[in-house]
């Protein structure tokens, strides 16, 4: 049996076939695409080009079939970003990139009338100024004919798995990125309503490793199921967690670094540290922040024309550690024109040696990863109560072996690396669990252990007090 997996990130998408054979994933990457964008014309918002993101998955469909006949298919993607639909079915307005700046203070210009406690205590979610609730709001100010033609409200998976079955549906799992959808999994009508949306736009949320129906056009003959459809959650659940003490960084354009809970960590501590309770498969909790991950390093590639990352990290691990260090979740890094620029702006106004050259570069965000791999993992230990025993690194980011111990140095835990596919890997074993050919997400998991090398690093140089010091000050 194999089924197909398509994991859209904002930087490139690709699918992903898998099946088991011997009690072992065998994985093939079918195709990948770099995520389409366009500048509106009318407004000038940065939009995803959604039309062209569905136009490649049928390309790959298509590829796929002329050599094998899958049995299911399923989206996730990054959160936050949705599409409208109108009475036709038709995209309403442009779906808008969370990178866009139209939502510029309207989180702070919401929390004047909507405290963010009463938002925290229902939703338990993180503040971020590019939260969907922030987008619909800038969206009801700036074009409320938009919201007056919507009819349905979809995430980008959601509509993915529209176009693929003609089902409309909303997943838990990106649901809850939104800040509208409550602890309890269903959409919060207080939220929804003061902000001036009707409710009849939302479905109450179905779980991820929903069978949805079966597809049409290209995908006929395939079950459309959705896993979990944040791509964050499908990393967590592809990650082979082996106890309770063990925390996870799924480490890519960001890094989501957090723990899995049965229950919402939601008090007052957690709201302090703007720690956020995401959905995840099984209706457990991802207990996470998010800091920015390999997201400067990948503007400074695309600036200075860099196409060989890897050659970029061996040459920063020679670079002086602790030269130059930022807070990689300062709102400024976020899109600037240049990033080139901003990194050597701040270190400038930060007196710091400015970093000149591109392995000075990296070096400065990978040492400034691993502080804030270091904060957050204080922060999760102070917010349990109990110290942790592990981490675990997954994604693209887990194969940068110089990070991976900084991260070993800095949280003075060990790290376990791998697998690099665990998005694919935790959609594929949502659709497995949905027909009945893995029993639940500790089975998937022990085949996830089983499939793939997991290399080990063990703190090894501990990280100079001056340095943690310069760190805490430019938080």
């Amino acid at each position: 049996m194999t089924c197909l997996a398509v994991d859209l990130g904002a930087g490139s998408g690709r699918m992903v076939s898998g099946e088991i054979a011997g009690g072992r994933w065998r994985l093939n990457e079918v195709g990948r695409f770099r995520t389409p964008t366009f500048l509106d014309a009318d407004w000038g918002y940065q939009c995803w080009h959604i039309d062209e993101i569905m136009a490649q998955v049928e390309r790959l469909i298509g590829r796929i079939c002329t050599e094998k006949k899958p049995t299911s298919i399923g989206v996730d993607s990054w959160g936050v970003d949705y599409v409208l639909l109108g009475e036709d079915l038709h995209t309403v307005g442009v779906p808008i990139s969370y990178r866009d700046r139209r939502t510029t203070g309207v989180m702070e210009k919401l929390s004047q009338r909507l405290s963010q406690k009463t938002i925290y205590e229902k939703t338990g979610i993180q503040f971020l100024g590019f939260n969907t609730v922030y987008q619909l709001a800038a969206c009801i100010e700036q074009h409320p004919e938009w919201i007056d033609r919507a009819r349905h409200f979809l995430m980008i998976p959601d509509y993915m798995h529209f176009r693929l079955s003609g089902v409309l549906a909303n997943e838990y799992t990106n649901a809850t990125t939104t800040q509208m959808c409550g602890l309890d999994g269903e959409w919060d009508a207080f939220l929804v309503q003061s902000i001036g949306l009707k409710e009849s736009l939302m479905r109450s949320p179905v779980a991820a490793g929903t069978v949805l129906g079966e597809g049409k056009g290209v995908a006929r003959g395939l079950k459309v199921i959705a896993p979990a459809t944040h791509d964050t959650a499908s990393a967590v659940a592809g990650t082979p967690l082996e106890s309770t003490e063990e925390a996870y960084i799924s480490s890519g354009t960001w890094s989501l670094m957090g723990i899995e809970s049965l229950s919402p960590l939601a008090n007052e501590d957690a709201l302090s540290m703007n720690f956020t309770n995401e959905g995840g498969f099984e209706r457990r909790f991802r207990v996470l922040k998010n800091i920015m991950g390999m997201w400067p390093l990948q503007r400074m590639c695309e600036e200075w024309k860099i196409a060989d990352l890897a050659c970029v990290v061996d040459a920063a691990a020679r670079e002086q550690a602790w030269r130059s260090i930022i807070d990689v979740n300062h709102p400024e890094f976020l899109n600037p024109v240049s990033m080139v620029k901003t990194i050597q702006e701040h270190c400038r106004k930060t007196d710091q040696p400015i970093p000149e050259t591109s392995a000075q570069m990296a070096r400065c965000v990978f040492d400034s990863l691993a502080l804030s791999y270091r904060t957050v993992k204080g922060q999760l230990e102070r917010l349990r109560g109990r110290p942790l025993n592990r981490i675990r690194i997954v994604g693209g980011g887990s194969q940068n072996v110089l990070l991976n111990q900084l991260c070993a140095d800095a949280c003075e835990l060990p790290v376990t690396a791998g697998p690099v596919e665990a998005s694919a890997l935790g959609n594929l074993s949502a659709q497995m669990i949905a027909l009945g050919v893995i029993e639940n997400l500790s089975a998937a998991r022990l085949f996830i252990r089983n499939s793939f090398p997991l290399p080990e690093y063990y703190p090894r140089t501990p990280i100079p007090s001056s340095v943690i010091a310069r760190f805490e000050a430019l938080r």
